[in-house]
């Protein structure tokens, strides 16, 4: 459900909204309508090519290096599965007009099927849905491997590692593209991607605007903290759910405090620019192949610029975890060990030790180290966070649609492989306090 500035309901308008359904107890008091009726109060209308045209155009706003694309056109390599979703014709269109020659579409992938028959779960995060893609990546030596989810809102990436010697992205003489090595982003990983080279290219072309902002959730890596602090920008966290983000960007027009360039949530969504205010996977798809050409042109692949990015601001890495605790008793589990992480808050996990404790739920923070309180600033929300030590942190909540209880956590650490050891000893004592 969407408000009139096309963001998704944030309170007060969510819970009026569930009151007026829940008002209802019999389906006989449930107005309705004919669909012709429908029409003609304006209830009811087909969004149709025209606002496809419009929505191109907006999206092709966002670009900031067309040349890159220009040079690159005919060597970049882009392989592209919609999950058997709407994306596919969107991002098909939007490919074929800025030029790409070598856009190819995972076959099996490609047709509308509600029974998803070739994934077991049409999930961008699961590294078992690119099965098909990866295949078909390395049969055409592909520099980038896109997956949007169903509805296109959420956009899977993995890249190839480096470029092998030679011409463009073609083996050399003798090679064998099979032996390609991808590596997955993760949402956070792509996010930064993202958003460092829209703001970093903005400054240099002079089109970043007065007060920026970078939005982003309190689950989301940390490294868009420093990143908009290299930028001049404002960063603000904002709860779980790409609708507070969206909220900021009205909040923005209505006081002109700022201008939205960028946001993000762990989950794989992003949103460059303002044409939307939900995560919209097809501007992610467009950026993620202009960066691909751009640093193409510079000799480097995306993997390279994402190791770039962690030789500048920190080797930061992220992970979670779920509880379930199912029926009526599992509520209570649920309940109680938010309690106690309420009531008790651990002042250490491990090697780390708690600088702050924010709860949610009633507004507070603390500084554990002198006892000073404050307020989150954030509506309240079951969910409880805890800032550690070297850039560490842990935040804990209920899940709002399942029997469980949800872990996120990150760490900053010298290397890829200090940060996975960080993570795994960061997540060990997690699961240890919490069972």
């Amino acid at each position: 459900a969407y408000w009139t500035d096309g963001a998704q309901v944030t309170p007060p308008h969510d819970t009026g909204i569930i009151d007026c359904v829940n008002a209802i107890t019999d389906y006989a008091d449930a107005k309705i309508i004919s669909k012709e009726e429908a029409k003609e109060k304006e209830l009811y209308k087909t969004v149709g090519e025209d606002v496809d045209d419009l929505y191109m155009e907006a999206l092709k706003k966002e670009m900031l290096h067309p040349e890159a694309i220009e040079a690159q056109r005919d060597r970049i390599k882009i392989v592209y599965s919609p999950f058997h979703g709407c994306g596919l014709e969107p991002v098909k269109r939007l490919l074929a007009e800025l030029g790409y020659k070598n856009v190819f579409i995972v076959p099996e992938q490609a047709d509308p099927d509600p029974e998803f028959t070739t994934l077991d779960y049409p999930n961008p995060e699961d590294p078992k849905a690119f099965e098909y893609a990866l295949r078909y990546a390395k049969e055409q030596g592909a520099d980038i491997v896109l997956a949007t989810d169903p509805d296109a809102d959420r956009l899977g990436v993995y890249v190839r590692r480096t470029y092998t010697p030679g011409e463009g992205s073609q083996p050399c003489a003798g090679e064998d593209a099979s032996s390609f090595t991808y590596e997955q982003l993760t949402g956070n990983m792509s996010g930064m991607l993202i958003g460092e080279y829209v703001f970093r290219e903005r400054k240099a072309l002079g089109k970043l605007p007065e007060n920026p902002a970078f939005v982003s959730t309190i689950v989301t890596t940390r490294m868009a903290v420093p990143i908009a602090a290299a930028y001049g920008a404002r960063y603000i966290d904002v709860l779980t759910g790409f609708k507070y983000i969206g909220e900021q960007i009205k909040q923005f027009e209505a006081t002109g405090s700022n201008h939205y360039v960028f946001g993000l949530e762990e989950s794989y969504g992003c949103l460059a620019g303002t044409h939307a205010r939900d995560k919209d996977a097809i501007v992610a798809v467009m950026l993620l192949c202009e960066l691909t050409a751009f640093y193409k042109e510079q000799g480097k692949s995306a993997w390279d610029a994402m190791i770039d990015l962690y030789e500048t601001y920190g080797y930061y890495k992220e992970g979670q975890f779920s509880l379930t605790m199912k029926g009526a008793e599992g509520a209570k589990e649920i309940a109680a060990l938010m309690d106690r992480l309420r009531k008790e808050p651990p002042k250490r996990f491990g090697d780390w030790t708690v600088e702050e404790f924010r709860d949610y739920k009633s507004g507070e923070t603390l500084a554990l180290a002198t006892g000073e309180k404050g307020r989150t600033g954030l509506p309240s929300s079951n969910v409880l966070y805890f800032k550690l030590t070297e850039d560490a942190w842990v935040c804990a909540r209920p899940s709002g649609t399942e029997p469980k209880i949800k872990f996120y956590m990150g760490v900053k650490g010298t290397s890829l492989a200090d940060a996975a050891d960080k993570l795994n000893i960061l997540t060990e004592t997690v699961r240890g306090i919490a069972e």
